[in-house]
C-alpha cells in the first residue's frame, strides 16, 4: 500500500508543479490508480496536510471535488510564526517530522540537517512518558525552528 500511496502523492505533486492549487475528483483519481476512494483520502490526509504545507478543501456529492492548496507564506517571519503556532505546546513525532520534511523540500535545511533534526525529535531520543515526550518535542522543535531562521537571516536568505 505504501508504494501506491507514494505513486499517488508523486502524481498529485507533478500535477501541481508550478501551481499553487489544483482541483481533483476523488473518484476519477481512484479509477486512474485502480484503488478505492478511501486510498485517495488516506494520501490526502497523510501527505497533503497542514504539516506538509497544504490545505485541503473538499465538496461532497455528484459534482464534488478536492482542492489542494499549497500554503503561501510571505517572508521568513510569517513562516516562522506559522510553524511555531503549528508546533504549539505539544507535537507528535509524525507531525514534527512532516514539518522537518517541509523545511527540507523548501530548501531551508539540507538533507543532513533534516536527519539531525529528525533524530532530535524521535521517540527514542526522549526517555519520558508519552505525554511528556510531545511537550519536550515541541520545545525542541521551537528551538530548532528559531535557529533555522536565525541562520537564514545570517546568510541573507530571502523567502
Amino acid at each position: 500500500m505504501a508504494q501506491l500511496s507514494d505513486t499517488i502523492e508523486q502524481f498529485i505533486k507533478e500535477l501541481m508543479s508550478g501551481d499553487t492549487q489544483i482541483e481533483l475528483r476523488r473518484n476519477e483519481l481512484a479509477q486512474h490508480f485502480g484503488c478505492a476512494p478511501s486510498q485517495i483520502n488516506y494520501v490526502l490526509a497523510t501527505r497533503f496536510s497542514v504539516d506538509h504545507g497544504y490545505l485541503i478543501e473538499s465538496r461532497r456529492g455528484g459534482g464534488g471535488y478536492v482542492r489542494i492548496v499549497r500554503m503561501q507564506i510571505h517572508g521568513a517571519d510569517d513562516l516562522l510564526s506559522t510553524l511555531l503556532r503549528r508546533v504549539g505546546n505539544a507535537i507528535e513525532e509524525e507531525a514534527a517530522l512532516a514539518i522537518i520534511q517541509q523545511l527540507m523540500e523548501s530548501k531551508l535545511v539540507t538533507a543532513k540537517e533534516a536527519k539531525l533534526m529528525g533524530a532530535a525529535v524521535s521517540r527514542s531520543a526522549m526517555a519520558l512518558p508519552v505525554t511528556a515526550k510531545d511537550v519536550l518535542r515541541a520545545s525542541v522543535m521551537r528551538s530548532m525552528l528559531k535557529q533555522v531562521f536565525r541562520n537564514l537571516e545570517g546568510e541573507g536568505h530571502d523567502l
